[in-house]
């Protein structure tokens, strides 16, 4: 199994001051930034991919703005991949399906934003897909919800979409237990990882 790690729309207008701020987006990126550095280390395939909105009445992720760039936290590298998209599945009318096939990768391991829109569609496209995944829960984030008078906190929203994907769709674990499972695989000692 050949693992590759795709990091979701992990861009500026999602941190604070941009134009459609997440919860919890901050931390997301730095955990989200210590997968990354794991992968960089081991070697494994690493893809970053960036929405550009061009629906009508979008708000936020204007092409050509500081808001589509790729958040500091897990700037990439020269030489690692970048696909665009315009729709919540990464795997809609993008080059990411080729791109994972090009490298051989059957096993995903998904960080990024929303929890509740673009990792679930994602996830749920891969397993149709036949790939296996594996979702950082501390390394994705959300917002709150509204549906007619009731108010869902970004807190059960991430947690619902989680639990929702969890065990058939993709398994998911914290960053803690993702470096623990994979050191364990890897016969890597844990303090190289956790650097």
């Amino acid at each position: 199994m050949t693992s590759g790690l795709v990091l979701i729309d992990i861009q500026n207008d999602y941190f604070p001051s941009g134009k459609f701020e997440l919860e919890g987006s901050i931390e997301a990126g730095i955990q989200a930034g210590k997968v990354l550095a794991f992968f960089r280390q081991h070697h494994l395939p690493i893809f970053h991919v960036q929405h550009i909105s061009i629906r009508p009445g979008a708000t936020f992720f204007f092409p050509n703005t500081p808001g589509i760039e790729i958040h500091a936290s897990v700037q990439p590298l020269p030489g690692e991949v970048i696909i665009q998209k315009h729709h919540p599945n990464c795997f809609r009318a993008s080059t990411l399906k080729s791109e994972l096939d090009a490298a051989g990768v059957d096993h995903l391991v998904v960080c990024g934003m929303m929890t509740h829109m673009a990792i679930d569609a994602t996830v749920r496209v891969a397993y149709d897909d036949g790939l296996q995944v594996t979702v950082i829960a501390d390394a994705c984030a959300t917002r709150s919800l509204a549906f007619r008078e009731t108010v869902v906190s970004a807190e059960y929203v991430h947690t619902a979409s989680l639990a929702t994907l969890n065990y058939l769709f993709a398994i998911v674990q914290t960053l803690d237990e993702f470096i623990q499972h994979t050191a364990a695989n890897l016969s890597v000692p844990l303090s190289a990882i956790s650097s």
